[in-house]
């Protein structure tokens, strides 16, 4: 399952079901935990699931959840800190082509459909498993690190996609000779905004542009089921500098959205971990120009020892 992964270590190996939601616990000095879903489901009645954690014995220091794309006031009185979505308002996907989006980026969608990229919604099969597990291994990193999807076999692949499958739109760019790009869409509850839960591309077709057209595919699908917000992932991570993938997301048109999240503590420990502002990974306590070089170091270190290395660049404008 691609969520995004959380910057603390986990220590579970199975999520815990809370009032119907699965919850994960990461972290071991310090027990956080949230929706195992966090940013793609959200709690509907947060007391009841307060209660029922206190109540589970499960040893949680910290209880973690953040508001919804368009729920951006404070409405808690839990510590808050401020969370972020990169978001895309969606009325009609001509809106989008002729207001959101700069040249650059609708020559980009133009480019993929004059060298024979369609793209289109799909159903969940055996199909679109096998052509995932095919762009799933293509390149061993992605993104400067090990790619944690590379050699899957298809039944991992299928149970990694198969999330929230009721509620989930498929959206493949292929070529003549097969598919070169998917995105995964999961619609909330409330039918309000749809979030990528994954995109990607091949490398090896990325002059033909198949992440934008799937982007704008992915606003098309929006703007037909009336849901008001497209959401890629944050628009900014900690102190990290803005790179390709945040131009990326704001020439399709994405806006940043703050939105609170809160850190319920349940524990004596997580009080004082929250005080101390422990609840973060040490990596935020460091300069980013630090952090910019090892992240520069680490993509050269999986760079010399992977074999048959493809480095995947950032589709998009």
């Amino acid at each position: 399952m691609s969520y995004p992964q959380s910057t603390a270590e986990r220590v579970t190996n199975r999520p815990i079901e809370i009032c119907g939601k699965a919850i994960r616990i990461d972290g071991r000095a310090i027990r956080i935990g949230r929706l195992e879903a966090d940013r793609f489901e959200f709690l509907d009645d947060l007391e009841a699931a307060l209660t029922e954690i206190r109540h589970s014995g499960i040893g949680m220091d910290l209880f973690s959840f953040v508001q919804k794309v368009r729920d951006r006031q404070p409405r808690y009185s839990y510590p808050m800190e401020w969370d972020n979505f990169a978001a895309l308002p969606v009325s009609t996907f001509d809106h989008w082509w002729t207001k959101q989006i700069d040249n650059k980026t609708r020559n980009m969608v133009r480019r993929a459909e004059k060298k024979g990229v369609a793209v289109r919604e799909v159903l969940f099969d055996d199909m679109l498993v096998q052509s995932i597990s095919e762009i799933y291994n293509e390149s061993p990193i992605r993104q400067g690190k090990p790619f944690w999807h590379y050699q899957k076999n298809l039944d991992a692949v299928r149970r990694a996609n198969g999330t929230f499958v009721d509620r989930s739109i498929f959206i493949t760019a292929s070529l003549a000779d097969g598919v070169i790009g998917f995105a995964k869409l999961v619609v909330d509850e409330e039918h309000q905004q749809a979030a990528l839960m994954q995109i990607l591309s091949m490398v090896s077709h990325r002059d033909k542009s198949p992440t934008n057209a799937l982007i704008a595919q992915a606003v098309r699908s929006c703007a037909e089921r009336r849901i008001p917000y497209l959401v890629y992932a944050s628009f900014a991570y900690d102190k990290k500098r803005r790179d390709s993938l945040s131009d990326f997301k704001q020439h399709n048109g994405f806006q940043r959205i703050d939105v609170p999240r809160y850190y319920v503590p349940l524990t004596m420990r997580g009080r004082i971990a929250l005080r101390l502002g422990l609840h973060h990974p040490l990596t935020t306590h460091i300069p980013e120009p630090v952090v910019a070089r090892l992240r520069a170091v680490r993509g050269w270190w999986f760079a010399r020892s992977t074999s048959n290395l493809a480095e995947e660049p950032v589709n998009g404008a």
